[in-house]
């Protein structure tokens, strides 16, 4: 099975996490399903940022995000060329490493 390397987020998982989760699973998911609470206002439809997250190593593994995840991301916070939106990125078969950055544009946290 796959691991996701989540690096340390001062309020999410300030220690950094390894969790192993099974290919097809959105990054959101395994992460909430783990104790990471990353923040996901639309319900996971697309439609905001606040689950954006940097794939820092095995982006490449990942199927290439649509047109409605790239026209959402060109709004989110700290953009770089691996973010993705983690409600909309599958675990292939190979290991992540994954940065949650610091901020989002919501600006009123959900608490999911």
């Amino acid at each position: 099975m796959p691991q996701i390397i989540f690096l340390p987020h001062e309020e999410l998982c300030p220690e950094g996490a390894v969790i192993e989760v099974e290919p097809g699973v959105t990054l959101c998911d395994a992460a909430n399903a783990n104790g990471i609470e990353i923040e996901h206002a639309c319900e996971k439809s697309c439609a905001c940022t606040t689950c954006h997250v940097i794939i820092r190593e095995g982006f490449d593994s990942l199927d290439e995000a649509d047109e409605l995840e790239e026209d959402m991301l060109d709004k989110a916070w700290g953009l770089e060329a691996e973010s993705r939106l983690s409600c909309q990125a599958k675990v292939g078969d190979s290991d992540l490493v994954v940065e949650i950055p610091k901020y989002t544009i919501n600006m009123v946290s959900e608490n999911h």
